[in-house]
């Protein structure tokens, strides 16, 4: 099974999907060790960086797969 141009163009979108995901999941926490910060339990760090990775891993299993590949 050769990798086609098309392929390797979704295997690269996945990646940075999924590079995009974890730059979602990072900060939010404090700089004082002593002091509790909240900000790591926000709506970005919990729901939307952890869509966006398994969004990035479809892409990939697609990619690898060669689903977007006619039938011929």
């Amino acid at each position: 099974m050769p990798v086609t141009r098309k392929g390797l163009r979704f295997l690269v979108i996945g990646l940075l999907v999924m590079i995009a995901g974890y730059i979602l999941l990072m900060g939010g926490g404090s700089d004082d060790p002593a002091v509790f910060s909240q900000k790591m339990f926000d709506f970005r760090r919990l729901v939307a960086a952890p869509v966006v990775i398994i969004c990035g891993i479809i892409i990939e299993i697609v990619a690898i797969m060669g689903l977007f590949k006619k039938n011929r």
